[in-house]
């Protein structure tokens, strides 16, 4: 089994508008890439992530890399509150189209680190995103994660581990995300494909 998320792109040395303008045309070619709808693998991981949060409840949640919301309508159950960014448009508006009657969610276009939002969240959750940014940026963004979670707080990153073509792989952008902040960790969940780390502020 392999991770599409982890094939569909051999760089992530681009940023800003480039990194915008591939995966908007990413999603214009086919409206669900990594086939979220059907793939057992993403419907087993999306049930290993909410099985994560541990049945707690967050009033404010931060999801970042939503895609097209197949994962943030599953967290919207357990939010008072879920910002979810993604850097593609095109997949915003895809997410929203699936989501007219939930008003939990909130989908917004921005690219971490560059975008961070403002305020502070209960839940930071990263599923299958890291590896698309550089090693720099990975720092940045468990840095500023850490800085906007408050007290006890968690993190949630869920991260393919087989191989791919990007610059990290799975396990060492999760290894170099809880190595950037003070992150207090838990072992992590580990399955054949991927791995699944609680961080706690």
């Amino acid at each position: 089994m392999t991770s599409p998320r982890a094939q569909r792109f051999s760089s992530v040395d681009e940023s800003g508008a480039a990194r915008a303008e591939t995966f908007d045309a990413l999603f214009v070619d086919d409206p669900d890439p990594w086939d979220f709808e059907n793939s057992a693998y993403e419907r087993d991981k999306r049930a290993a992530t909410i099985a994560a949060l541990q049945g707690a409840r967050f009033p404010n949640a931060l999801e970042i890399g939503c895609a097209t919301g197949f994962l943030s309508r599953d967290l919207a159950a357990h939010c008072d509150a879920l910002l979810a960014l993604d850097v593609s448009e095109q997949a915003l508006a895809i997410a929203r189209s699936k989501s007219v009657t939930n008003d939990t969610v909130l989908y917004r276009r921005a690219e971490a680190p560059r975008d961070w939002p403002e305020g502070s969240f209960d839940l930071i959750v990263l599923s299958e995103v890291l590896y698309f940014l550089s090693t720099e940026e990975i720092a940045i963004v468990s840095r500023r994660a850490h800085e906007t979670l408050v007290a006890n707080g968690l993190c949630l990153l869920v991260n393919w581990t087989g191989p791919n073509d990007l610059a990290v792989g799975g396990e060492e952008a999760a290894r170099l995300f809880a190595g950037s902040a003070r992150w207090r960790g838990e072992k992590p969940r580990i399955e054949p494909s991927y791995r699944i780390d609680r961080l706690l502020k």
